[in-house]
């Protein structure tokens, strides 16, 4: 792999952005240094692994970058927070543009003033692929895990990773036959799903619920509205509406919602404070929570696939604004939203769309997976297979030794 050369590093431990505004980075003399960004929870969930992984190989190496709070507790200096630029849907990035802007501008300042020695983007596409043009630009090395669905919309994206990506690091099974068939001239590599490193091997459910207060006999139904605050607006109250239907068709049925980090307490407790049936907000693990559902309704994203391999039959809602969700079906070249029916190539979980993401017809296919045996013991083996295809652990592990040999052959190059 020949990896481009890079400026020499800028002495002073505190630079500016673009407006002359200092940017606070770590104050540290070690020679080797990583720009990363991850700009969603789930980013930030397998960065925080990677970022482990990488400091196992080599403890000399800062990390500093975009993310959150399991980023920071695995040893990354935070210079913005994920949960301030994450977004979903088109029209909704206006509401955090300024953001954004900002945000971008001091991760140009630091490729171009601080030399790091690689630069990892983790999936958030349209501010990362831009990102990586900078670092062409500072002859800084790339390395993109988790990759942009490219193959769902917008696969003109792929000629500006070839330009500006040294290393792609895919982790859904038919990616790298993706971009091998593309065309492009990009050295892509399958490490595997991350979310196999974090799954527990054997979950105690009557121990987890039990240290989450629900009692046992009774079906638990997880709500996981997603990690962005649009999500949790738009799906939340279509949720809890579900909920309060099937807890009339379902005497004593108990509702758990496992509060992302990205998203605050005191916004999921808004919309419950306006219901009368119980909801446990639960601050513990995806996996703990999942462990102790019967079936779950999940907003499309990275939960479907925790989901999936936990084995909980689920209900997947998607919605944006209207503007959004008219131009993506003009772009969108997918017939599913879910990360376990794309993976699977076909539905075997129902899926609600925009205007029919509603309580009723949330309840109405909770409801089918509760009453009809036969129905849901089909989707459990379904959703096995999934998880069979995604193979073992160590993604992370993979990904980190693809990220050191960089650094390393970046180093004998300089």
């Amino acid at each position: 792999m020949t990896l481009r050369s890079a400026p020499p590093a800028a002495p002073e431990s505190c630079l500016r952005d673009e407006g002359g505004c200092a940017i606070s980075i770590m104050p540290d003399s070690r020679e080797k240094h990583i720009l990363i960004v991850a700009g969603e929870a789930s980013g930030d969930l397998h960065g925080a692994a990677l970022v482990r992984a990488i400091k196992k190989l080599d403890q000399g190496i800062a990390i500093s970058g975009i993310g959150g709070r399991k980023m920071e507790e695995a040893g990354v200096h935070i210079t913005a927070q994920s949960s301030d630029i994450a977004v979903v849907g088109l029209t909704e990035v206006f509401s955090k543009l300024k953001k954004i802007i900002k945000a971008h501008g001091d991760m140009r300042s630091l490729l171009k003033n601080a030399g790091p020695d690689l630069l990892i983007l983790i999936d958030f596409p349209d501010f990362n692929i831009s990102l990586a043009r900078t670092a062409v630009r500072y002859k800084v090395p790339v390395l993109y895990y988790i990759s942009p669905q490219v193959w769902a919309w917008r696969s003109g994206r792929v000629k500006k990773i070839a330009k500006r990506v040294d290393k792609m690091a895919v982790i859904l099974p038919f990616e790298k036959d993706f971009y091998m068939k593309s065309g492009a001239d990009i050295d892509v590599e399958y490490v595997g799903h991350p979310v196999m490193d974090a799954i527990p091997e054997r979950p105690d459910r009557e121990t987890i619920s039990t240290e989450m207060g629900l009692g046992s006999g009774r079906p638990v139904i997880g709500l996981l509205p997603g990690s962005r605050t649009d999500e949790i607006n738009n799906l939340l109250p279509c949720m809890i509406g579900a909920a309060e239907m099937l807890s009339s068709r379902y005497p004593g049925m108990q509702c758990i919602l496992p509060l992302a980090p990205t998203i605050s307490h005191e916004l999921v407790q808004s919309f419950i404070d306006m219901t009368t049936i119980k909801i446990t907000v639960s601050q513990s693990d995806i996996y703990s929570a999942l462990s102790a559902c019967d079936l779950v309704l999940a907003a499309s994203g990275t939960v479907t696939l925790e989901a999936a391999v936990m084995g909980v039959p689920m209900v997947v809602a998607y919605r944006v604004s209207p503007l959004s969700f008219a131009i993506g079906k003009m772009v969108i070249n997918v017939s599913h939203v879910s990360i376990a029916n794309l993976i699977a190539g076909r539905e075997i979980v129902p899926e609600l769309l925009q205007d029919k993401a509603t309580p009723l017809g949330l309840a109405d296919r909770a409801s089918m997976i509760l009453d009809n045996k036969d129905y849901r013991e089909n989707m459990i083996a379904e959703l096995a297979k999934v998880r069979e295809s995604l193979g073992g652990k160590g993604a992370s592990d993979r990904t980190a030794m693809i990220a050191v040999n960089m650094i390393n052959s970046y180093s004998r190059e300089r």
